[in-house]
């Protein structure tokens, strides 16, 4: 059975963005982040993290730090009761410091190849999925991906997912 899906971006979206954030220690949630996953969790959405992390190519950390961080992050929303079913991200970029991440690759935004690797692995919805980035080459994948895309400009993230979720306040699990 088909599932509704947010694929949120991640620096900027669920956490402030002050560069290249790969550190557990400087990691800060954004307001109502981790709520809003959890909003749609109890939504039945799937939930994806999509990130771009050029910081890999740029020899500034490993892909280790980016998968210590997302299972930090995923231990973090477990303690509120939501979970993230996949993180996906790109650590190439055609400027890479690092020969091997120097490349042009359909993963990284604006491409959809993240999205679209998670169509092919889970069973998404895309007519009734969304896309949450703040910065025009996120709602450029979702758009190449044939979702919609919502761009956060800032704010607490849970109102902003709630009002789309449910556009009529008195469907709303948890006001």
């Amino acid at each position: 059975m088909k599932r509704p899906a947010v694929f949120f971006d991640r620096d900027g979206v669920l956490n402030e963005d002050h560069g290249y954030v790969y550190e557990i220690s400087k990691l800060k949630w954004i307001d109502g982040a981790r709520e809003a996953v959890k909003a749609a969790n109890d939504a039945g959405y799937l939930v994806f993290v999509i990130t771009n992390q050029s910081g890999v190519a740029r020899g500034l950390y490993d892909e280790h730090h980016v998968q210590a961080l997302h299972e930090w992050m995923a231990g973090d929303l477990a303690k509120i009761g939501a979970h993230i079913d996949a993180f996906e991200y790109c650590p190439y970029h055609p400027d890479a410091v690092i020969e091997r991440y120097r490349k042009v690759s359909h993963r990284r935004k604006p491409a959809p190849g993240m999205i679209t690797d998670l169509l092919e692995r889970f069973p998404v919805d895309i007519n009734r999925s969304i896309l949450v980035g703040d910065k025009p080459t996120d709602l450029e994948a979702a758009r190449a991906a044939g979702v919609q895309g919502i761009l956060f400009s800032g704010g607490n993230l849970a109102r902003l997912l709630r009002s789309v979720l449910y556009p009529n306040p008195e469907e709303s699990i948890d006001n």
